[in-house]
């Protein structure tokens, strides 16, 4: 082959390296588009998929006339069209299509290196699916081939050639054809096989021993509901409690035997603003994501019309919902929508040198980001969190109280409540959307599920929540985002939330059909929506040992991603907000969406920097009420407590077995104090940048070549 050939593929070659690197590592069931799968009862008449499958009816007949439109006469060929293009309809078509580049038109092959995805097959089987496709359709022609070169690594791709093409016509050579369209199955990525991907009884399903417990340490006797990390990357987080206070603390070394050490002021005080009480107070907090560089954080918290001038918005039983607000009974005495959830945005005001360092800010809000009047005095959730791939922000709404949802706002697809939403708060609205009649000043993200159901409200980005109480992103895989959901009477559930997702409530509580006592607003029938099901969870008899249902609150967490707990990595931390247990769950087999949760016990670790207070007779701390979790920035997880701040530590400090553990402290760089460095972007994402800046110069040179 010619010089250039070979160039040619070496540069092919880098490109399937880097794409399948940046390759998404979701692996739990999504589609192309961000959303759950559907679940069918009846396969698709062309393309057989059968239970969770990406596709509907309508999109299963466009591809059975695609297939008609390749005009392919060879039939051995033709079947192997027929399976690339149905594996759009893949419940794990996210990952099999989807690079950091784009959306493939061609599903990644599985070629002479990879490992069977299907785990039917042997784990250590290889399928050379790729040389399969090449051998059997080379000579075949294909009207507008899928596999022309400009068309790969886009989902609209170059100029169609209306013509007849086969693979010798577009490719070089088989080691081509298949450094393009070919991928091997590992760690974080999936490739195609020519079947459905399953994750089936096999040795890689097996679970490892879960953690013996987990070892706290109590850093402080302060109660907080929020925890983030400076953005500047140094050791200090800051710490906003129910009340309306933000503090900047400075976070010790793990084993220092330091406590936490608080600026002498609050970084933000809002006391005069928020309405405090039982459910009600400063509830979320979020800095933007380019805070070092703009200064600008954002605050969630409620307020009360009555005692505050500025506490005015629409009331989220309105006409749109087709609600009055005044045939609404109280469940608190105060008027329906006396009572506001609000998002704020304040600055540092600060320039790029001066904001991380700002310890004190100015209390005068920038602008109101979002209002609405609520209409009973529960249920509201309130955290709000930047999505760390979009950029966008993410607000946390339950079903807005009384006891089984009575107005079924939660299923209420014009309603805000009950509903997880996404806002663009860095461009203003356009004329059309304020038209529309937003709730504030941001615009609507434009792929958020509304362009795909009319009937949604705009900002709604999931659906079906009764008050999603803490939600986070895992640090090292971005699309799973885990929310738990507050329970009614059973069960209380951990969801992961996918785009236009519906989860259920009130029609249902967690995967069990639920009836409310009374439903003046009217009922949703459960045949009329496809559900998403809890990944784990837990009934109220586990937690109140008498096989009898009772008071229990779920509080979501955090994957635990520190060094700290070797022993714990990986696995998704929760608890309950009145019993004072908590769960550990682990994927199990990896990538499946599945997990498995066990209940771990947790104790005080030696030498812990503030003393812990024990329950009655026993050598379990005594945390109260679990209200949060928290994470800085090594990763490192806190339990916020009524009790005070915990810091998660070595197991051996309090004597838990950990074959990992070597203790020692985490080898993560000394993070207590910020520097000039620290506060600029991390050095890791200069990488990526670098990297996908390099992809697309090799792209511009292969489409070129």
């Amino acid at each position: 082959m010619d010089g250039n050939g070979g160039i040619r593929r070496v540069l092919l070659s880098v490109l399937l390296l880097i794409s399948l690197h940046f390759q998404y590592s979701v692996a739990f069931p999504l589609c192309t588009n961000s959303r759950a799968p559907l679940t069918r009862k009846t396969p698709l008449s062309f393309c057989s998929y059968n239970g969770s499958t990406c596709c509907d009816s309508t999109k299963d007949s466009q591809l059975k006339k695609q297939l008609q439109a390749y005009n392919v006469t060879n039939t051995a060929c033709a079947s192997l069209l027929k399976s690339i293009l149905c594996a759009q309809c893949d419940q794990y078509s996210a990952d099999i299509f989807k690079t950091e580049l784009g959306v493939r038109n061609v599903p990644v092959l599985c070629n002479s290196t990879a490992v069977a995805v299907n785990l039917t097959q042997s784990d250590t089987a290889t399928n050379d699916f790729c040389s399969k496709v090449w051998d059997t359709c080379q000579n075949a022609s294909i009207l507008n081939s899928p596999f022309a070169p400009s068309l790969q690594g886009s989902s609209t791709g170059g100029a169609r050639i209306n013509s007849s093409s086969k693979l010798t016509d577009l490719w070089q050579s088989k080691t081509d054809f298949c450094e393009s369209f070919g991928g091997s199955s590992s760690e974080g990525s999936l490739c195609f096989d020519g079947k459905p991907v399953s994750f089936n009884g096999n040795s890689t399903t097996e679970t490892e021993a879960p953690p013996k417990g987990l070892c706290l340490e109590k850093l402080g006797n302060d109660s907080f509901l929020n925890m983030v990390g400076h953005p500047d990357g140094s050791g200090r987080v800051f710490l906003s409690n129910q009340k309306g206070e933000i503090w900047l603390a400075n976070v010790p070394e793990d084993g220092s035997g330091e406590a936490l050490v608080f600026e002498e002021s609050p970084f933000l005080d809002l006391t005069d603003q928020v309405h405090f009480d039982t459910e009600f107070g400063l509830l979320g907090i979020a800095f933007h994501p380019e805070f070092t560089r703009n200064g600008r954080f954002f605050v969630s918290y409620n307020c009360d019309k009555v005692t505050s001038p500025r506490c005015s918005g629409r009331c989220a039983c309105n006409s749109d919902a087709k609600c009055d607000p005044t045939k609404l009974g109280s469940d608190s005495g105060a008027d329906p929508c006396q009572y506001h959830s609000v998002i704020a945005e304040f600055s540092s005001n600060g320039t790029a040198s001066q904001s991380s360092l700002k310890a004190v800010v100015n209390p005068a809000e920038v602008q109101r980001i979002f209002t609405m009047g609520l209409p009973f005095s529960g249920h509201h959730a309130g955290q709000i969190l930047f999505g760390p791939a979009d950029g966008y922000l993410y607000f946390m709404m339950g079903d807005g109280g009384k006891i089984g949802d009575p107005y079924n706002f939660a299923q209420n697809k014009k309603s805000l409540l009950g509903k997880i939403m996404r806002f663009d708060i860095d461009n203003l609205p356009s004329a059309k959307e304020s038209d529309h009649g937003l709730w504030g000043n941001y615009s609507i993200p434009k792929d958020n599920p509304y362009t795909d159901d009319k009937d949604l409200e705009p900002e709604i980005y999931a659906m079906g929540f009764r008050n999603p109480w803490r939600c986070s992103f895992d640090s090292e895989r971005p699309s799973y985002f885990l929310c738990a959901d507050v329970g009614q009477e059973v069960y209380e559930e951990v969801d992961i939330i996918t785009k236009g997702g519906n989860y259920g409530w009130r029609a249902y509580e967690g995967n069990s059909r639920y009836t409310p006592p009374e439903s003046p607003g009217g009922n949703t029938s459960a045949n009329s929506i496809n559900p998403i099901f809890p990944v784990m969870g837990y009934s109220h008899s586990d937690v109140n040992g008498n096989g009898t249902e009772g008071s229990a609150s779920i509080t979501g967490g955090y994957f635990y991603r520190s060094k700290t707990d070797p022993c714990m990595y990986g696995r998704y931390l929760y608890a309950d907000l009145y019993a004072g247990a908590m769960w550990a769950a682990e994927e199990t087999p990896a990538g499946s969406g599945k997990f498995n949760a066990t209940q771990v016990p947790f104790g005080c670790g030696r030498n812990s920097p503030v003393p812990c207070t024990f329950e009655v007779g026993s050598s379990v701390p005594d945390l109260g009420y679990i209200f949060s979790y928290g994470e800085d920035n090594k990763k490192d997880v806190y339990i916020l407590a009524s009790s005070g701040v915990y810091r998660v530590v070595r197991p051996s400090r309090c004597s838990y077995a950990c074959s990992k553990d070597n203790g020692t402290t985490s080898d993560s760089p000394n993070l207590s104090r910020p520097s000039s460095s620290n506060r600029l972007v991390g050095t890791w994402q200069n990488k990526i940048v670098s990297c996908l800046l390099f992809s697309s110069l090799l792209i511009l040179l292969c489409s070129n070549w």
